[in-house]
């Protein structure tokens, strides 16, 4: 059926307030008036439309300011669901989420090599099918699919050009025709810095640079208040600044960088080699082929005191202080946020970062610079995810308005 011009304008404009509520919780009337330069009537009935939709729900009045109180509108938090997925070198993480970003089906995490794995596109279809399956939630109550992964990724192609080739598709192209739902991708880091700024401790700051400490470290910029992705989409490939020039051979080829040195795979590695060499400590051995359970297994032992553990990521966090000085001399930012799934371990790398900045950063710069450890930590490319559906919702009908 075609859809009328004004019919179309009609959709956008209830689509944006939708995006908006589900990032700013509750606005009057009025405030969303002036925020979409619409009249109060054209709001008034879009609201009415939306909650006769099951959309949009009144939540009473906002607390008195010496004035009339205004009738609040929400978001209805089980109008739609959201289907996200954070992706590493090793494994996914699937859950199905509300509007209001908690959960409702099981979480769901399987090994998921990314690496010389000509399978892995296929495993991650007929896993998300699985899923959406056995969720019970009818797919047409599904608003997307948004997915973190590592790599260098085109968010508006929908390509990545490091992993999961969908031959003559584009990546979304193709798990959307598996899955038959609306698919979002973009850089794992690049998604956790979303998280940190739309309901993280980045939250309405402006310059920040936001690490995601995982198997790799990668880095996701938040410059005058949107996230900055270079010309390429590639801005932030933070593990590839070169530490020396003898140092560890990286998986890019070159010696010293900064995720050869410093990412949780090293630390991993080192954990084996010294349990290895007999290093007193609480950690066992485990099968090289189960980092992640090596990596969360040495982050509890740190946590509880173990020194071998502690010592590893006081290494680790010493380097990624050398790497975050350099950063803090070009960008000066705001905040630098800890982030990821290396955020538990947190509290323990401060020490050694805020050392290395002491050493190798301008004190005026660095002083400048406040370092937050994320309260979102290993969940935030997940909510980034979410994030990433909500950010596109209005835009499929926005181009139907620009062509018609």
């Amino acid at each position: 059926m075609e859809i009328k011009p004004k019919s179309v304008k009609s959709t956008h404009l209830k689509n944006m307030i939708i995006k908006c509520l589900y990032f700013d919780k509750a606005m009057s009337c009025a405030e969303l008036s002036e925020l979409f330069d619409k009249s109060i009537p054209s709001i008034a009935k879009a609201l009415n439309e939306l909650i006769e939709e099951g959309f949009v729900v009144e939540q009473g009045y906002a607390p008195s300011s010496g004035g009339r109180r205004p009738l609040m509108y929400a978001i209805n938090a089980s109008a739609m669901y959201i289907l996200a997925i954070a992706m590493d070198q090793l494994s996914t993480r699937i859950q199905l989420v509300d509007l209001l970003n908690h959960p409702v089906s099981d979480f769901v995490m399987f090994e998921l090599k990314l690496s010389n794995n000509a399978d892995a596109l296929d495993q991650l279809a007929e896993n998300i099918n699985k899923y959406i399956n056995n969720s019970g939630v009818a797919r047409d109550k599904i608003a997307g699919i948004g997915i973190g992964m590592p790599g260098f990724i085109n968010p508006i192609k929908g390509i990545n050009y490091t992993y999961l080739n969908a031959g003559d598709k584009s990546l979304t192209q193709y798990i959307s025709d598996e899955t038959r739902l609306p698919v979002y991708i973009d850089n794992d880091s690049s998604l956790t810095a979303l998280a940190e700024q739309k309901f993280g401790i980045a939250k309405s700051q402006k310059e920040v640079m936001v690490i995601n400490l995982g198997w790799g470290i990668g880095l996701g910029m938040i410059i005058n208040g949107e996230i900055f992705r270079g010309r390429n989409g590639f801005a932030g490939e933070f593990s590839h600044i070169p530490l020396s020039e003898d140092g560890a051979l990286c998986a890019c080829g070159k010696r010293g960088c900064l995720e050869a040195e410093a990412s949780m795979l090293v630390v991993s590695k080192k954990a084996t080699e010294g349990i290895e060499q007999g290093r007193v400590t609480s950690l066992k051995q485990i099968d090289e082929a189960h980092s992640k359970q090596m990596g969360d297994a040495i982050m509890e032992a740190a946590n509880k005191g173990d020194q071998f553990a502690i010592e590893l990521f006081s290494d680790a966090g010493y380097k990624i202080g050398k790497a975050l000085a350099i950063l803090i001399h070009i960008m000066n930012p705001q905040a630098i946020v800890l982030s990821g799934r290396g955020a538990k371990v947190g509290k323990i790398l401060m020490a050694p970062i805020q050392q290395a900045l002491h050493k190798y950063c301008i004190p005026r710069l660095s002083r400048g610079t406040e370092l937050l450890i994320s309260e979102l930590g290993f969940d935030a490319e997940l909510i980034g995810a979410s994030v990433l559906v909500m950010e596109n919702f209005d835009k499929e009908v926005k181009s139907q308005l620009v062509a018609g």
